[in-house]
């Protein structure tokens, strides 16, 4: 017994560790809240404010808010949110949205390139590898260039003004392969 609790005392925090770093290569969780990407120390849950109107896409990382875990370990966690006025969308997209914010996976589904801009005249986010461009008010269908199928959306809640998951992704984030 003895030797049980100084075996479980000496690798107990290892096997936290891994855990918490399996935890970090999850996917987005129906829970987590959503932190910049680029924020510098502790972590803060972003707000339906803080995401302008039509502008450029923010990036972003899934926050298991309960374990204090930012879930970068994975490049297919990441998000690019956009936030719209709520009228201006069809009640599917409105649906999905949080107050008129959208999210949408930052990996392109062409070559697995960061989308991250946003081309206001075309209506459109697009990946600067291959411009591929997405319309975020239609689903993140494809509009233009070498991508063979949509963004995959995150779909979003607003709980006290802060952004959430509300779902799983509507399809596998990245590239498919064959």
């Amino acid at each position: 017994m003895k030797a049980a609790l100084a075996v479980t005392a000496l690798f107990g925090g290892a096997v936290r560790g891994a855990h918490a770093s399996e935890a970090a290569d999850l996917p987005p969780q129906p829970g987590d809240r959503l932190v910049r990407m680029d924020d510098e120390g502790a972590p803060q849950p972003l707000k339906v404010a803080d995401i302008p109107l039509a502008s450029k896409p923010v990036r972003a990382l899934p926050f298991a808010a309960t374990d204090a875990l930012v879930r970068d370990g994975s490049r297919l966690g990441r998000v690019i949110l956009m936030r719209f006025d709520p009228a201006s969308l069809d009640a599917e997209t409105r649906a999905r949205s949080a107050d008129g914010v959208l999210a949408y996976s930052a990996v392109c589904t062409h070559q697995g390139c960061e989308v991250s801009e946003w081309d206001a005249a075309g209506g459109a986010m697009f990946c600067f590898c291959h411009f591929s461009k997405f319309d975020p008010l239609k689903a993140g269908t494809v509009t233009a260039g070498p991508a063979g199928r949509a963004l995959p959306w995150l779909p979003l809640k607003s709980e006290h003004g802060e952004l959430v998951v509300a779902g799983s992704f509507s399809s596998a984030p990245g590239v498919r392969k064959g």
